[in-house]
């Protein structure tokens, strides 16, 4: 019997310091991170150099030289600062997936659609909604070193701080590297006692 592998693990996410990618554009859908003919794999990784692939590729295929994922080096910029209503559209998790093999960990904007988000937690990505003026700033410094705490539900930027909200579960499970089914497989002792003790 063939065995698939499993997801990877998860970096347990606590504050990170990174550089901004800035994709100012509104309403950023889930097929433009990740065009639905590229779903047809179960896999989280090796989707990374296909996110937001029709905006970083000519039609033959060649990378083009002035989109900005092209241009930077991935571990340093972890952090993507995107327009109003990012991760629209259809509820595809290979959106997030497709976002962290690349290498971000958080995403920031006005405001990020309700499924994305879930999704997101899920899979090892901060979705961060923050005020307006903040976004602004934000915006107007592509490459600019922010720190994002998910400890203190803190973003730090150019000197200022702003808090944001983040449902608790998902934190929780950011915090312990851990998706949901692993957040219960690591309480699977506590489970077995205490379906232990019910059967006695």
């Amino acid at each position: 019997m063939r065995v698939e592998p499993g997801p990877p693990a998860l970096e347990p996410f606590r504050a990170l310091m990174s550089r901004t990618v800035v994709l100012p554009h509104a309403n950023i859908d889930t097929d433009q991170i990740i065009p639905a003919r590229f779903l047809t794999t179960l896999a989280r990784t090796g989707l990374g150099p296909l996110a937001f692939h029709d905006w970083r590729y000519h039609p033959g295929g060649a990378p083009k030289d002035d989109f900005v994922l092209n241009t930077i080096t991935a571990a340093d910029h972890r952090i993507l600062v995107a327009g109003d209503n990012f991760g629209c559209g259809s509820s595809r998790e290979h959106a997030p997936w497709a976002l962290t093999d690349f290498g971000f960990r958080a995403v920031i904007s006005t405001k990020v659609a309700d499924i994305f988000t879930s999704n997101a937690l899920k899979n090892g990505l901060l979705p961060i909604e923050v005020d307006a003026a903040t976004h602004a700033r934000l915006i107007a410094a592509p490459g600019a070193d922010v720190v994002v705490d998910l400890e203190a539900r803190e973003v730090r930027f150019d000197g200022r701080t702003t808090a944001f909200e983040v449902e608790p579960f998902g934190r929780r499970c950011l915090l312990d590297g851990v998706d949901p089914l692993g957040f219960i497989l690591s309480r699977l002792p506590v489970i077995e006692a205490f379906e232990k003790a019910r059967a006695a």
